[in-house]
């Protein structure tokens, strides 16, 4: 057989790519008809003979039975051709024998070559690959029918295991997944959680953003130094008192008043954090404190909060910063203190019912005068709405709108007279902090209803920490940091950590130290940030998903092609609803639910007329 001929002859069986062919014209081409009617005009090197047939129609090559086996134990480990192959399989050279001969040696398993050259595998080789094969086969079935108990949502307990890809992939710890590939879904996160609370691997409830925005869950388990013996000014004979929201578990922070003098006593964490330690590495790489709904992760050890949370033991060690505020709100005479200080703890609502007590009546006096300075100017207030939001006990969802209270706006503006305070000490002394800066806004606009308080807040530009003090315009303040929370905030830790050393008279850190440390904390804390926005979200729409039937008033702050932004005061949650033509800024409309998606942290509302 010539099989490496030129031109086959007319009506010969040829190979075409995996198909047979017969020939059906000769010319500079030769023309082919294939299976079904279908001609082409191909080169003699794209077509391989088999037989010369005559071959008339495709009806000749029906599937014949022969000796298979036989001839493959006969010729194993030798070489032929396709013809006396199939002369010894079938008894017979013919288009028929030729077609099921070469059928056998495509299969690649007995018999592989080409018709001048077929080999004859030995049988270990086939034997193997003959289990490879049946290996494959089966993991190709269990593969199908694992497909189809996903899209059925039917999975079996063995069917966990094989998620682990698509669990990776919701979680952002890779980019891939082959089932989701498989069944449609894009390959994304929010596609992979889609996926998994489809099939119910995940519950909706599952909060997937700590392990997506790559932060720490759980506290440092790091062995924490005793508190050293050191000189501390005794100010247990004042009245101090920790505000915070009720359930709080870490204050840092506590005032007093001495006659005209401010006390803003601050827990001594870098009494027991110093710089350079295991633990104070630990948290520049947390950068802060994560609050969730279902609970706190704290960027120290939890024994560091149990042991300098102010209130939490009878005396505390604390760093006192003492001010004066004259008349148009200046800061004076202030002073740092290392202080033993007695701490009663309050919550905003239990001191909202006593400000006209003695003691809180002179704390409102001071803020109240460095609150006027500051919006003299040009301080932002925005009322937004705001909410407390934390799992109980038993795992409910509570939602708790935070109402303005005086008593919060005294604490802030306190904690702000520390801020500029301890921001003036160390400029006066040449001690390298990092200073908390803002640029005014681009909306100068004053800001007196939701829809102007949204939209001023849009507007403003970041905070940074730089080395170099200017204005922070959001708060009025022309020199500020942050230095009242150091058991939540590593970057006022730092500050501490530096007026301390100051204090001390040891060694201060360098202003490239400081900036390095501050940059790195500052990428952790960002973060922490996004995680808290997203789960935050997330709980939200579980609390709607859990109550169907909730109905609320929105307030449109924002109008939008064919859409309105509203806000939800009761949730502090922002939406884009449909609306009628007409609407205006700061319209109520009652709305419900229409459908939460949970994987795109996206609520659509419905107005109710």
């Amino acid at each position: 057989m010539a099989t490496d001929q030129a031109t086959p002859p007319l009506d010969s069986l040829v190979l075409y790519k995996v198909k047979p062919a017969r020939v059906i014209a000769l010319g500079d081409k030769i023309e082919i008809e294939l299976e079904g009617g279908e001609t082409k005009r191909v080169r003699p090197k794209d077509i391989t003979l088999l037989h010369p047939g005559p071959v008339r129609s495709f009806a000749e090559l029906a599937p014949l039975q022969g000796e298979l086996d036989a001839a493959w134990e006969l010729l194993e480990g030798s070489e032929t051709t396709l013809r006396d192959l199939a002369e010894l399989i079938f008894n017979d050279y013919t288009p028929a024998s030729a077609w099921a001969t070469w059928q056998r040696v495509a299969e690649g398993l007995a018999f592989v070559g080409t018709p001048d050259a077929i080999q004859i595998r030995p049988r270990a080789v086939v034997e193997r690959e003959q289990a490879e094969r049946a290996a494959k086969e089966s993991a190709e079935r269990d593969w199908r029918s694992f497909l189809e108990r996903m899209q059925q949502a039917r999975l079996l307990p063995e069917d966990r295991v094989r998620l682990a890809e698509v669990e990776r992939l919701a979680l952002g710890l890779s980019e891939h997944s082959r089932i989701l590939e498989a069944l449609g879904y894009p390959e994304t996160p929010e596609g992979a959680h889609r996926a998994l609370i489809r099939v119910g691997h995940w519950p909706e409830r599952y909060n997937p953003y700590p392990t997506r925005c790559g932060v720490a869950q759980g506290d440092p388990d790091l062995p924490v130094p005793g508190l050293g013996d050191e000189e501390r000014l005794d100010l247990t004979g004042l009245a101090a008192y920790a505000i915070d929201d009720e359930g709080t578990q870490d204050p840092d922070d506590a005032l007093s008043i001495e006659g005209d003098r401010l006390w803003v006593h601050v827990a001594d964490v870098a009494a027991l954090v110093s710089s350079d330690s295991p633990i104070e590495r630990e948290a520049r790489a947390r950068g802060a404190n994560l609050y969730l709904p279902e609970g706190i992760i704290n960027m120290l050890p939890a024994p560091v909060t149990e042991h300098l949370g102010l209130g939490l033991q009878p005396i505390s060690p604390a760093l006192s910063f003492a001010i004066r505020c004259d008349p148009k709100g200046m800061l004076q005479d202030i002073e740092v203190h290392r202080s033993w200080v007695r701490v009663t703890r309050l919550s905003y609502a239990e001191v909202e019912g006593r400000l006209d007590d003695a003691s809180f009546a002179d704390l409102r006096a001071l803020t109240e005068r460095y609150r006027a300075r500051r919006f003299a100017q040009g301080a932002s207030q925005l009322n937004l709405p705001e909410v407390s939001l934390r799992l109980d006990g038993e795992g409910r969802i509570q939602i708790r709108p935070l109402p303005p209270l005086m008593s919060r706006e005294l604490v802030t503006d306190a904690m702000l007279m520390a801020g500029e305070a301890a921001a003036r000490f160390c400029l006066e002394r040449a001690i390298p902090i990092p200073f908390a800066v803002q640029p005014p806004p681009d909306n100068n606009d004053p800001a007196q209803d939701l829809a102007s308080m949204y939209a001023k807040r849009r507007s403003f530009k970041p905070t940074r920490l730089v080395l170099e003090p200017d204005r922070h315009a959001g708060l009025g303040i022309e020199l500020y940091t942050r230095a009242t929370s150091p058991l939540r905030r590593y970057s006022d830790l730092l500050v501490h950590q530096q007026i301390r050393a100051w204090l001390l008279g040891r060694p201060l850190l360098e202003p490239t130290q400081v900036l390095e440390r501050i940059a790195e904390a500052e990428l952790a804390a960002a973060n922490v940030r996004r995680c808290e926005r997203l789960a935050n979200q997330h709980w939200k729409l579980i609390y709607l998903k859990e109550h169907p039937n909730w109905r609320g008033e929105g307030v449109v702050v924002g109008l939008e092609e064919r859409r309105a932004i509203m806000l939800v005061p009761e949730l502090a949650l922002e939406a884009r609803v449909r609306l009628r033509e007409g609407t205006t800024l700061n319209q109520s409309v009652r709305l419900a639910v229409n459908e939460v998606d949970l994987p795109d942290l996206n609520v659509s509302f419905r107005p109710l007329s």
